[in-house]
């Protein structure tokens, strides 16, 4: 690790879902300005850990402590902790019919700034962010979500983080359902986004987004754990050789 100073950092974290334990004792330390992957199969507990620690009602952590900037945020409601500056794109973006884009990333924004923030540059920030994520201006007019494709979907998001600005971003699978020109606007935005004050942990089941959004630290997580960590190349090398390969190094550690 280096020497920066700890953005976001959790210890022990334990998260249930209905009485059953899904995230079994995980820790980590990002610093600003670096991204962190997260790697794993279906069902290893990736989505949940970046649920409960956003503070989503349906991932209870029953044992660990989080912190943002030193702040513990497991003391906060999910709004306060997105006001605090931790942001979760969501793997399946909900529809909120009768919210427009625009009114909704106006709320999020001036929530986030305070009731007495200046919006003057709202209309124009969002139209050069929409430019840069190739998004029709038609679409601030449009239902959150209501109708939208999972590309046009996962570019909202992208959206959402560019408007918001958030110290760290969670990004859930961010790259499922994309395809190939997508995924690359999609990546753009997030590289945009990321800098030296800020931090990225990123969830995901490929290599793929990895070509694009290039992390400083790869750990992979099965079972509700993390099981091996390493820089980029362990991305590369669960590309050419699979889960079964971190699956057969557990065994043979464990003597099996």
């Amino acid at each position: 690790m280096s020497s920066k100073k700890p953005l976001f950092e959790f210890k022990d974290i334990h998260v249930s879902v209905e009485g059953n334990e899904v995230v079994n004792g995980v820790s980590l330390t990002i610093n600003a300005g670096e991204t962190h992957a997260i790697m794993g199969p279906n069902g290893s507990g990736k989505s949940s850990l970046s649920n409960a620690l956003m503070g989503h009602p349906n991932y209870t952590i029953t044992k660990g402590e989080a912190f943002l900037e030193g702040k513990n945020i497991l003391e906060m409601e999910a709004d306060k902790r997105s006001r605090a500056g931790l942001f979760l794109a969501f793997q399946y973006p909900q529809p909120i019919p009768g919210v427009t884009v625009a009114n909704f990333l106006r709320t999020a924004v001036k929530s986030h700034r305070g009731k007495d923030a200046d919006m003057s540059d709202f209309r124009k920030n969002l139209k050069a962010e929409m430019d840069n994520l190739s998004i029709d201006h038609s679409f601030a007019t449009r239902y959150l979500n209501d109708g939208f494709s999972g590309g046009e979907k996962k570019r909202i998001e992208i959206l959402q983080l560019a408007m918001l600005k958030p110290k760290m971003a969670m990004l859930d699978e961010t790259d499922s359902g994309l395809d190939i020109d997508a995924l690359k606007t999609v990546a753009e935005g997030i590289n945009r986004f990321h800098n030296d004050s800020n931090g990225i942990m990123l969830v995901t089941h490929y290599q793929r987004l990895l070509n694009y959004v290039k992390p400083d630290y790869v750990h992979v997580m099965m079972h509700g754990q993390f099981v091996k960590s390493g820089g980029p190349e362990l991305a590369l090398k669960l590309e050419e050789h699979g889960y079964e390969w971190v699956e057969e190094q557990i065994s043979e550690k464990a003597g099996v």
